[in-house]
């Protein structure tokens, strides 16, 4: 599903030439469940946007699903995260004055999908998570670990074939936190590939791939028993 070839983002500030990444090569098949991790200004940020098509690499080859995205506009991009990657960020990232379906709508909406429908689909997806009786709740009625299922439910609700998630847990009690991961490995045995951002090695130990970063390079990339 993911090949990346020799893969490299350099930021310039002035005179000063920083190499976030630094020709990371990997693949990634379909159905996976794979964390990304390594300490605070290891590059696994920078790694999360380019795989997530929030960015373009300065150079490399990036392909998904069998096209070549490295050098496409930003248009372009917008399509693809749309149509093939769901987002759960560790701010949750919902709309304070909108509910939880409104919330969870947005992907469709972007999409052109006749309302009807997209009501459907986002029933289904708070359904799925848990919340069909949070479905008319802003943000701010809601726990944190409701607000991060929310999340979920938007994540899923366009039927993406990828979940990627960054840093899902961090703003997480642990009994929440362990119910998000439970969510994430569902959607994975359900045959969807999912890719995790994070520091914490207890969570990344629930993956069955972990990839470890460290000054934008791979260090290691090992399968989990």
């Amino acid at each position: 599903m993911i090949h990346i070839e020799d893969m490299s983002k350099i930021y310039r500030m002035g005179k000063v030439e920083v190499r976030a990444l630094d020709g990371v090569s990997i693949d990634i098949a379909e159905g996976e469940f794979v964390a990304i991790t390594g300490p605070s200004g290891s590059g696994k940020s920078t790694f999360m946007h380019l795989l997530g098509c929030l960015d373009t690499p300065t150079s490399g080859t990036y392909m998904l699903n069998g096209g070549e995205i490295s050098k496409l506009k930003q248009d372009k991009l917008a399509e693809i995260r749309n149509r093939e990657i769901g987002f759960v960020f560790q701010e949750f990232n919902l709309l304070p004055r909108m509910t939880a379906a409104e919330n969870v709508e947005l992907p469709l909406i972007y999409r052109g999908m006749p309302a009807s429908e997209r009501r459907k689909r986002c029933a289904e997806a708070l359904e799925r998570v848990g919340l069909a009786d949070r479905i008319n709740h802003k943000p701010i009625e809601m726990s944190g670990g409701q607000q991060q299922r929310v999340a979920i439910a938007r994540a899923i609700v366009g039927q993406p074939n990828i979940i990627l998630a960054d840093e899902p847990t961090g703003n997480l009690d642990s009994h929440s936190a362990h119910e998000i991961m439970d969510m994430l490995k569902e959607f994975n045995e359900a045959g969807r590939t999912v890719i995790l951002i994070t520091h914490d090695m207890s969570i990344a130990n629930e993956a069955k791939r972990i990839v470890h970063i460290l000054d934008g390079k791979i260090l290691r990339d090992e399968v989990v028993a």
